[in-house]
């Protein structure tokens, strides 16, 4: 009886203190988040699919709930989120609102940053596969949502932004941008462990952290990386400087956030 008391305070504790977590901002757009509550803690937990891609599934006020990245490309829709729980499949509606992202005009000084030639051409597409492939990431610790702003500095640029470089339109922008002087800290939102240290084409020297169930973050144009792959930061430890490496018109961080691989709006992290 002693250690079933015991067994149960400690289930106790760790609904309570997972109910507690914070939580993205719920926007339900392009490039926003869905909230979905799937049932009572007291079920066994589901899983979640979104566009096939397997959705983080969290406790939050005593329910599972799905956090569902949504992407930039979609249209206002009635998307569908696809859940297994008990032996069966249940379809949630996800209405999908419309959104106006601006646009920001950019002169780029590199003109193969926005035109590549062949051998940087070929040199992106690796990288593309190689982003892919770490974006397919599912580990299994609980990641913690209560993310804090890595660097101090002026917000450049927006996420979702479309972007018209050197007069030719470019992908929208995936992240935010946050302007600061070079070799300003960069410090760690929340807990995770380094999947990706190296330089890029476009995002410069650049680290990917993982922060569990499918929740990556990513942060790019760094002067200078102060860590290695397989490490694990707490929150607010250095993983970085700021610098304008890659595709930069001056010196910021580049911050991202993903969600069943997907890309979403990382203020959404920090506007509770």
């Amino acid at each position: 009886m002693k250690y079933l008391a015991q067994g149960l305070l400690s289930l106790i504790m760790l609904v309570s203190s997972s109910t507690l977590l914070a939580f993205p901002k719920a926007h339900p757009v392009p490039g926003g988040i869905a909230l979905i509550p799937l049932g009572s803690v007291q079920q066994p937990k589901p899983q979640a699919y979104f566009q096939n891609n397997w959705v983080t599934v969290l406790l939050y006020q005593q329910q599972w709930t799905a956090i569902v990245g949504l992407p930039l490309e979609l249209e206002p829709s009635m998307q569908v989120l696809q859940v297994q729980a008990a032996n069966q499949w249940i379809n949630y509606p996800i209405p999908v609102q419309a959104k106006n992202y601006r646009t920001q005009r950019l002169r780029i000084k590199d003109k193969n940053k926005v035109t590549p030639d062949d051998e940087s051409s070929a040199r992106i597409v690796r990288e593309l596969e190689l982003t892919k492939r770490l974006k397919t990431t599912l580990s299994h610790f609980v990641p913690d949502l209560n993310f804090m702003r890595p660097v101090k500095g002026r917000d450049t640029g927006r996420f979702g932004m479309r972007r018209i470089m050197n007069g030719i339109p470019r992908q929208p922008h995936s992240g935010m941008d946050i302007a600061a002087p070079i070799g300003t800290p960069i410090k760690t939102p929340h807990r995770g462990r380094v999947l990706y240290t190296g330089s890029l084409f476009y995002t410069g020297n650049t680290v990917i952290l993982d922060h569990g169930q499918g929740v990556l973050s990513l942060y790019a144009h760094l002067n200078q990386i102060n860590t290695q792959l397989g490490d694990w930061l707490e929150q607010g430890e250095i993983l970085g400087t700021v610098g304008k490496t890659g595709r930069a018109t001056g010196p910021h961080l580049h911050w991202s956030i993903y969600l069943n691989q997907t890309s979403v709006d990382p203020s959404l992290f920090l506007n509770r």
